[in-house]
Protein backbone atom coordinates (compact mmCIF):
# COMPACT_ATOMS: atom_id res chain seq x y z
CA UNK A 1 0.00 0.00 0.00
CA UNK A 2 1.26 3.70 -0.61
CA UNK A 3 1.67 5.83 1.30
CA UNK A 4 -0.32 9.69 1.78
CA UNK A 5 -3.88 10.27 2.76
CA UNK A 6 -6.95 8.39 1.01
CA UNK A 7 -9.00 10.41 -1.42
CA UNK A 8 -11.53 12.62 -0.04
CA UNK A 9 -14.68 11.33 -0.04
CA UNK A 10 -16.93 13.73 -2.31
CA UNK A 11 -19.08 16.39 -0.98
CA UNK A 12 -22.35 15.18 -0.13
CA UNK A 13 -25.18 15.82 -2.93
CA UNK A 14 -26.93 19.61 -2.24
CA UNK A 15 -30.42 19.08 -0.62
CA UNK A 16 -33.70 18.88 -3.00
CA UNK A 17 -35.40 21.86 -3.22
CA UNK A 18 -38.94 21.70 -2.58
CA UNK A 19 -41.21 21.47 -5.16
CA UNK A 20 -42.64 24.95 -6.95
CA UNK A 21 -45.82 25.70 -5.07
CA UNK A 22 -47.91 26.95 -8.05
CA UNK A 23 -51.24 26.57 -6.92
CA UNK A 24 -53.29 29.10 -8.43
CA UNK A 25 -55.77 31.68 -6.12
CA UNK A 26 -58.53 29.66 -4.19
CA UNK A 27 -62.08 30.30 -3.41
CA UNK A 28 -61.12 30.55 0.63
CA UNK A 29 -58.07 32.80 -0.32
CA UNK A 30 -58.70 35.74 2.17
CA UNK A 31 -60.23 33.63 4.84
CA UNK A 32 -56.73 31.62 4.82
CA UNK A 33 -54.36 34.60 4.37
CA UNK A 34 -55.59 35.99 7.48
CA UNK A 35 -55.18 33.17 9.84
CA UNK A 36 -51.61 32.81 8.75
CA UNK A 37 -51.13 36.05 8.85
CA UNK A 38 -50.22 37.03 5.19
CA UNK A 39 -51.11 40.09 3.19
CA UNK A 40 -54.83 39.67 2.53
CA UNK A 41 -55.33 40.76 -1.06
CA UNK A 42 -57.22 37.47 -1.92
CA UNK A 43 -54.55 37.27 -4.41
CA UNK A 44 -52.25 34.31 -4.49
CA UNK A 45 -48.19 34.54 -4.17
CA UNK A 46 -45.06 31.96 -3.96
CA UNK A 47 -45.65 32.86 -0.47
CA UNK A 48 -49.11 32.66 0.04
CA UNK A 49 -48.95 28.97 -1.73
CA UNK A 50 -46.27 28.31 0.57
CA UNK A 51 -47.93 28.61 3.99
CA UNK A 52 -50.91 27.13 2.84
CA UNK A 53 -48.78 24.41 1.70
CA UNK A 54 -47.54 24.09 5.17
CA UNK A 55 -51.28 24.37 6.48
CA UNK A 56 -52.17 21.73 4.89
CA UNK A 57 -49.34 19.73 5.71
CA UNK A 58 -49.41 20.18 9.40
CA UNK A 59 -52.90 19.24 9.37
CA UNK A 60 -53.14 15.83 7.18
CA UNK A 61 -55.12 17.70 4.46
CA UNK A 62 -54.79 15.43 1.37
CA UNK A 63 -54.60 17.86 -1.19
CA UNK A 64 -51.49 20.01 0.16
CA UNK A 65 -50.48 22.12 -3.40
CA UNK A 66 -51.30 25.18 -1.77
CA UNK A 67 -55.22 25.76 -3.36
CA UNK A 68 -57.05 27.10 -0.54
CA UNK A 69 -60.25 25.16 -1.86
CA UNK A 70 -63.26 24.29 0.37
CA UNK A 71 -61.21 21.15 2.11
CA UNK A 72 -58.42 23.64 3.39
CA UNK A 73 -61.44 26.01 4.10
CA UNK A 74 -63.63 23.32 6.48
CA UNK A 75 -60.63 22.19 8.55
CA UNK A 76 -59.42 25.89 8.76
CA UNK A 77 -63.09 26.31 10.86
CA UNK A 78 -62.29 23.65 12.53
CA UNK A 79 -58.83 24.71 13.98
CA UNK A 80 -60.47 27.77 14.55
CA UNK A 81 -63.13 26.70 16.75
CA UNK A 82 -60.39 24.28 18.64
CA UNK A 83 -60.55 26.38 22.05
CA UNK A 84 -64.36 26.42 22.73
CA UNK A 85 -66.84 24.94 19.89
CA UNK A 86 -69.75 26.10 21.48
CA UNK A 87 -68.66 29.95 22.68
CA UNK A 88 -71.98 31.05 20.89
CA UNK A 89 -73.93 28.80 23.15
CA UNK A 90 -76.14 27.08 20.43
CA UNK A 91 -75.48 23.37 21.62
CA UNK A 92 -77.64 22.81 25.00
CA UNK A 93 -74.95 21.80 27.89
CA UNK A 94 -76.50 18.69 29.54
CA UNK A 95 -75.08 16.19 31.89
CA UNK A 96 -74.96 13.26 29.36
CA UNK A 97 -72.78 13.40 26.72
CA UNK A 98 -74.16 15.22 23.24
CA UNK A 99 -73.11 15.04 20.06
CA UNK A 100 -73.51 18.56 18.72
CA UNK A 101 -73.86 19.35 14.76
CA UNK A 102 -73.47 22.65 13.79
CA UNK A 103 -74.69 22.91 10.37
CA UNK A 104 -73.75 26.97 9.96
CA UNK A 105 -69.88 25.85 9.95
CA UNK A 106 -70.47 22.19 9.12
CA UNK A 107 -68.88 21.10 12.28
CA UNK A 108 -69.09 18.50 14.96
CA UNK A 109 -68.01 17.86 17.99
CA UNK A 110 -69.03 15.49 21.30
CA UNK A 111 -69.72 17.47 25.21
CA UNK A 112 -70.64 16.53 28.34
CA UNK A 113 -71.53 19.34 30.10
CA UNK A 114 -68.90 22.15 29.32
CA UNK A 115 -66.12 19.60 28.40
CA UNK A 116 -65.43 18.65 25.09
CA UNK A 117 -64.53 15.06 24.38
CA UNK A 118 -64.41 15.02 20.96
CA UNK A 119 -63.56 17.61 17.86
CA UNK A 120 -65.02 19.87 16.90
CA UNK A 121 -64.28 18.15 13.48
CA UNK A 122 -65.06 19.22 9.62
CA UNK A 123 -68.68 17.05 8.45
CA UNK A 124 -70.81 17.75 5.45
CA UNK A 125 -74.38 17.74 6.19
CA UNK A 126 -77.40 17.28 3.35
CA UNK A 127 -78.05 19.41 0.29
CA UNK A 128 -81.29 21.50 -0.99
CA UNK A 129 -84.43 18.85 -0.26
CA UNK A 130 -82.26 16.46 1.80
CA UNK A 131 -81.50 18.11 4.62
CA UNK A 132 -80.42 17.11 7.65
CA UNK A 133 -83.50 17.66 10.26
CA UNK A 134 -82.74 19.72 13.17
CA UNK A 135 -83.51 19.32 16.64
CA UNK A 136 -82.75 17.14 19.22
CA UNK A 137 -82.48 13.62 18.26
CA UNK A 138 -81.52 9.82 19.79
CA UNK A 139 -79.07 6.91 18.44
CA UNK A 140 -81.62 4.03 17.92
CA UNK A 141 -79.21 1.42 15.17
CA UNK A 142 -75.61 1.29 14.81
CA UNK A 143 -73.88 -0.42 12.15
CA UNK A 144 -70.67 -0.63 11.57
CA UNK A 145 -70.15 -1.86 7.91
CA UNK A 146 -73.11 -0.60 6.52
CA UNK A 147 -73.95 -0.33 3.15
CA UNK A 148 -77.08 1.29 1.65
CA UNK A 149 -79.92 0.32 0.57
CA UNK A 150 -80.72 3.31 -1.25
CA UNK A 151 -77.74 5.12 -3.20
CA UNK A 152 -75.91 1.93 -4.87
CA UNK A 153 -74.78 0.07 -2.55
CA UNK A 154 -72.88 3.26 -1.11
CA UNK A 155 -70.77 1.99 1.76
CA UNK A 156 -71.69 3.93 5.32
CA UNK A 157 -68.75 2.57 7.58
CA UNK A 158 -69.24 3.69 11.05
CA UNK A 159 -73.00 4.36 10.63
CA UNK A 160 -74.80 5.45 14.02
CA UNK A 161 -78.71 6.16 13.25
CA UNK A 162 -80.33 8.72 14.89
CA UNK A 163 -83.36 10.08 12.83
CA UNK A 164 -85.64 8.48 10.14
CA UNK A 165 -82.39 7.03 8.26
CA UNK A 166 -80.16 9.91 8.76
CA UNK A 167 -76.76 8.71 10.35
CA UNK A 168 -73.80 9.82 11.46
CA UNK A 169 -71.15 7.53 9.22
CA UNK A 170 -67.85 7.44 7.62
CA UNK A 171 -67.65 9.31 3.85
CA UNK A 172 -64.72 7.14 1.99
CA UNK A 173 -62.65 9.52 -0.40
CA UNK A 174 -63.06 13.28 -0.77
CA UNK A 175 -65.49 14.59 2.14
CA UNK A 176 -66.39 17.42 -0.12
CA UNK A 177 -67.26 15.71 -3.49
CA UNK A 178 -71.04 17.15 -4.60
CA UNK A 179 -72.58 20.22 -2.67
CA UNK A 180 -73.54 17.83 0.45
CA UNK A 181 -75.27 14.57 1.94
CA UNK A 182 -78.31 13.20 1.38
CA UNK A 183 -79.42 13.70 4.83
CA UNK A 184 -76.67 11.75 6.59
CA UNK A 185 -73.90 13.75 8.45
CA UNK A 186 -70.55 12.78 6.72
CA UNK A 187 -67.04 12.18 8.45
CA UNK A 188 -63.87 11.27 7.15
CA UNK A 189 -63.41 7.69 7.96
CA UNK A 190 -61.04 8.20 10.55
CA UNK A 191 -63.28 10.63 12.80
CA UNK A 192 -66.17 8.32 12.04
CA UNK A 193 -64.58 5.22 13.90
CA UNK A 194 -63.59 7.61 16.82
CA UNK A 195 -66.85 8.66 17.10
CA UNK A 196 -68.39 4.92 16.79
CA UNK A 197 -66.10 3.74 20.19
CA UNK A 198 -67.22 7.14 22.05
CA UNK A 199 -71.10 6.98 21.09
CA UNK A 200 -73.71 3.93 22.46
CA UNK A 201 -77.53 3.31 21.47
CA UNK A 202 -79.23 5.78 23.20
CA UNK A 203 -76.69 8.82 22.64
CA UNK A 204 -78.42 12.23 22.04
CA UNK A 205 -77.38 14.23 19.17
CA UNK A 206 -78.13 17.85 18.90
CA UNK A 207 -78.43 19.25 15.39
CA UNK A 208 -79.06 22.99 14.39
CA UNK A 209 -78.28 26.07 11.56
CA UNK A 210 -78.48 25.71 8.05
CA UNK A 211 -75.24 24.14 5.47
CA UNK A 212 -74.03 26.92 3.42
CA UNK A 213 -75.21 26.89 0.07
CA UNK A 214 -79.17 25.50 1.55
CA UNK A 215 -82.12 27.27 1.32
CA UNK A 216 -83.28 28.49 5.20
Amino acid sequence: MLGGAPPAAPPPPPPRPHAACTAPTGPYQRQLEKHLDRPVDGRQSVADCQAIRGFQRQHGIARADGYAGLGTYRTLVAVQARDNPNAAGHCPVRSHRVTCVDMDRQLLWVQTGDRVGFGPVPVRTGRDAQETRPGWHEIYQRSRDHVSTIYDNAPMPYSQFFDGGQALHGHPGDLYDGGGSAGCVNLTVDDAATLWDLLDLGDKVFVWGTKPGTAD
